[in-house]
């Protein structure tokens, strides 16, 4: 088995890799998003690249989407793609008709935003929702709870998972209120109620719960891929500043202390790199990606972490500072860890599995 990138996934990582170089932001941001980046990666057609023909776009799919957040994770850039690429686009390739794609893919490449909500209180990644579909007519009423949803505010639609299937509902719908929660890294992040709020039953996306499922194992994938990417560049920014700064006339990276944390973090960074590809690999493969799923999912909540924080002492009073960019890392690595659920939720799912063996 072949893990390496084929000649169009090495061109979408330069590409990422040379406009992130270009087009700097200011790591003393703390807003979580950059629009003028967000347009930059759109006019460079790195928002199209899975968007059907027949829209504009390249018509690729879940490999050179990984690839993508990948390098946008390697660099901490601060905008909408994990949740537009990987939380809308896939998902809605996967699930939607013809008709549906053309009405919630329309706009991607310019820029238009897409979001999914994938926690409920106390539950990330729900299997069966609480949140509810009922139909009523030509409509489905939509009514729940919705926790820790990205760039809810400025998206096209939210997919709402339900007891029903994936439900794309707009943000200013009569019925749903969003409220701004707090976030680590600063990006946009809402709590959204939904109270009987009225989609067309023509825009349900996929089968019932099948559905759902559908969308959780391209957001858990996009997810690792990202996060891959992210740990992998903080590992690099460590290293750099360990093999340049100076202790009694001695790179740091040359005390043995410092090189056996590094290492440590390193062997993070690798295994969660296996994992990410592994997991991208078989969701792409259309095969059965939960096993794979769930145990880099744990490792993301429970390891991730852990190695920032060994990334920001090795860096010393730099790490913390805002206008040095180790703190958009860590941050971006807590939320990501939030997200999934957290090092006991996931430990609990991948404990479940192996007991169901």
């Amino acid at each position: 088995m072949d893990f390496s990138l084929d000649q169009t996934q090495e061109t979408v990582a330069e590409i990422v890799v040379g406009l992130l170089a270009r087009e700097h932001t200011d790591p003393a941001d703390t807003g979580g998003f950059s629009d003028e980046l967000w347009q930059a990666l759109a006019k460079a057609d790195l928002l199209s690249l899975a968007v059907p023909e027949r829209l504009g776009g390249d018509g690729l799919g879940v490999l050179e989407i990984a690839t993508t957040l990948t390098e946008i994770g390697r660099g901490a850039a601060p905008v909408p793609a994990l949740a537009t690429l990987g939380f809308g686009v896939l998902p809605v390739l996967a699930l939607g008709t013809a008709e549906q794609q053309d009405a919630l893919l329309d706009g991607v490449a310019t820029g238009r935003v897409l979001t999914a909500a994938l926690a409920e209180q106390g539950a990330a990644f729900p299997a069966t929702p609480s949140t509810t579909a009922v139909a009523d007519g030509d409509d489905v009423v939509v009514t729940g709870h919705k926790i820790a949803v990205p760039f809810a505010d400025i998206a096209h639609r939210i997919l709402v998972p339900t007891d029903g299937g994936v439900v794309p509902v707009a943000p200013d719908a009569p019925g749903v209120t969003l409220t701004k929660s707090p976030s680590s890294g600063g990006g946009p992040e809402f709590s959204v109620r939904l109270d009987a709020v009225r989609v067309p039953s023509a825009d349900v996306l996929g089968e019932g719960l099948d559905g759902v499922a559908a969308l959780y194992r391209f957001a858990l994938a996009s997810i690792g891929a990202y996060a891959d990417g992210l740990l992998a560049g903080a590992t690099a920014l460590a290293a750099e500043h360990l093999s340049t700064r100076e202790q009694f006339g001695k790179p740091l990276a040359t005390f043995q202390a410092v090189a056996q944390q590094i290492a440590d973090v390193y062997v993070t960074s690798r295994t969660l790199h296996v994992s990410a590809l592994a997991s991208v690999w078989r969701v792409s493969e259309e095969l059965d990606a939960a096993d794979d799923l769930d145990v880099m999912a744990y490792w993301i909540a429970t390891e991730v972490p852990g190695a920032m924080r060994t990334l920001h002492h090795l860096h010393g009073g730099i790490g913390v500072d805002v206008t040095y960019p180790m703190h958009r890392y860590f941050s971006i690595a807590k939320d990501l860890a939030r997200l999934v659920g957290g090092a006991s939720y996931r430990l609990d799912l991948v404990g479940a599995r192996c007991s169901s063996i």
